[in-house]
């Protein structure tokens, strides 16, 4: 049975999606995770990116002992410089570098020969190892490149000291044969590659990049790239989650596993996507609401019958659970702090006296307070706070079928000076954004609004995830309360914070 090193992306490809803006906070938390899911490498992010992905990087590695913690850095020695500083620290640092190698990044890209391609991939690679005790070097589209070019440039970093050799499908363009053929040529071609170990990096564009992976396992990658919930550029990369699962589930076949806990898969898939705003959508393998679900009635008829008729995946492998305790206002701080610990979730001592107070105050206005409300707002109250330029003070809304909806809203300001408009609009909440907007310094444009309740009942909570364009850059936001227009504010606030605490850093995109 063969040993496939699981390598997640999830805090770099996977941030890079569209609005996505994970915090420090935020990203420390899926590292965590990340972490208990027993993932053998963390991609943190891009160090050189900017000062605050270089400090969220280097936080990540001093805390991060389970696994080996890693980021990305194009072929530049300054580039590699930072991703040291960010990862010395780690219990294994380790840098991933990479050049475009396919004939079209050469002439549009780089505009740069073959030989200078070459060059420069050898010499930051030696660089890098005379820093890093692993260095793993990628070939950006691998996959649109000639196969005897591939092998050239692969033998000579080989030469030059990386230990692991990444060969990426960019664009999600090849298909699982050709794919399998690739791997096949360069163990054929490549006099060094036995020294090595070669890992796979899919993207979805044409739905292919889990079945992609596993055709490169079959074919000698000994490492997966991939993200959680299959997040990240584009149509997003291989779903790590999918692929763990088909390798256990087909282990007669692939004879191949991980050391993944797979019980951790559910709660990880949660996460990521509530600090992501990225839906999983109810139909996605492993992960989505109706995954364990029969609807007709002769698949539920087997299913009562014999489990194994219809379900192939248990919901317990991947740890989904029927039992979920119900906390209530009279609940103590003991119960509260015990069950956050059940739930993997982990507060600082001088944290949770703030959080028991909030979940006292909603218990109060809620019946019950489930799991699924006791995750909601820890990750509300306690991860997604960034430095506060503009905090919701009051809101009002004025609504009827006969008048125009209108809104007033009072903020204080950075400086705590006190911001006070109103508006109008077709709806309560073009009303109340209309307003917002009037409060900024900014143009803002709403790209997306999303609401849906935690839980379950007529006092569930309300949780809203906005993207929108503020300041030239895109990003999102996320409020929690149990009135929905408090909750819209809240996330439409949020995502402006995030904005413009990052304003002053612009992250440049890099994708591979």
């Amino acid at each position: 049975m063969q040993k496939v090193k699981i390598f997640d992306t999830t805090l770099r490809d996977g941030e890079q999606s569209a609005g996505v803006n994970l915090n420090m906070s935020e990203k420390l938390e899926i590292a965590r995770q990340l972490e208990r899911l027993n993932v053998d490498i963390i991609e943190a992010g891009f160090p050189a990116a900017s000062p605050g992905d270089l400090a969220s990087v280097r936080e990540i590695a001093r805390t991060i002992k389970g696994c080996s913690v890693t980021g990305l850095a194009r072929a530049v020695i300054s580039d590699i410089d930072a991703a040291w500083e960010a990862l010395k620290e780690g219990a294994e640092p380790r840098l991933h570098t990479f050049i475009a190698t396919s004939p079209i990044h050469r002439e549009f890209k780089l505009k740069q020969s073959k030989e200078q391609v070459i060059e420069t991939a050898v010499s930051s690679v030696r660089y890098a190892a005379s820093k890093f005790a692993v260095v793993q070097w990628s070939a950006e589209d691998a996959c649109r490149t000639e196969l005897p070019f591939l092998a050239e440039i692969i033998e000579q970093v080989i030469r030059a000291g990386a230990q692991v050799i990444n060969i990426p499908d960019t664009v999600g363009y090849i298909t699982p044969e050709e794919y399998g053929n690739v791997f096949k040529y360069l163990y054929e071609h490549v006099p060094s590659i036995n020294k090595v170990e070669l890992s796979t990096h899919c993207h979805d564009d044409l739905g292919l990049a889990v079945a992609n992976s596993l055709a490169a396992v079959q074919h000698g990658a000994r490492q997966v790239e991939g993200t959680i919930n299959g997040i990240g550029e584009r149509a997003g990369n291989t779903a790590l989650e999918e692929l763990a699962v088909a390798l256990h589930i087909r282990k007669d076949y692939f004879q191949a596993e991980t050391r993944l806990n797979l019980q951790e898969i559910s709660r990880t898939s949660t996460l990521v996507s509530k600090l992501t705003g990225m839906e999983v959508p109810a139909n996605k393998a492993v992960v989505g609401r109706n995954a364990f679900a029969h609807e007709s009635g002769i698949h539920q008829d087997g299913v009562l019958k014999e489990k194994t008729t219809y379900e192939i995946i248990s919901p317990e492998l991947v740890g989904y659970q029927n039992n979920s305790m119900v906390l209530g206002k009279h609940s103590g701080r003991h119960a509260f702090r015990n069950r956050l610990k059940e739930l993997g979730i982990e507060v600082q001592d001088q944290e949770i006296n703030r959080l028991f107070s909030v979940f006292k105050e909603t218990a109060d206005r809620k019946k019950e307070m489930t799991d699924e409300d006791l995750v909601a707002i820890v990750l509300e109250e306690g991860l997604s706070k960034t430095e506060s330029f503009y905090e919701l003070k009051s809101i009002q809304v004025q609504y009827g079928t006969n008048q125009i909806p209108t809104a007033t809203v009072t903020l204080s300001g950075s400086a705590n000076e006190e911001i006070q408009e109103a508006g109008t609009g077709a709806g309560s909440i073009e009303a109340l954004y209309n307003t917002l907007e009037k409060c900024m310094n900014e143009t803002i444009d709403l790209l997306d609004y999303r609401i849906q309740s935690v839980g379950a009942g007529r006092d569930a909570l309300a949780q809203v995830y906005v993207k929108m364009k503020c300041a030239g850059k895109e990003t999102s936001g996320r409020g929690l309360a149990q009135d929905v227009l408090e909750a819209s504010a809240k996330a439409y606030l949020n995502a402006v914070n995030r904005v413009l605490y990052m304003k002053e850093s612009a992250e440049p995109i890099v994708s591979r």
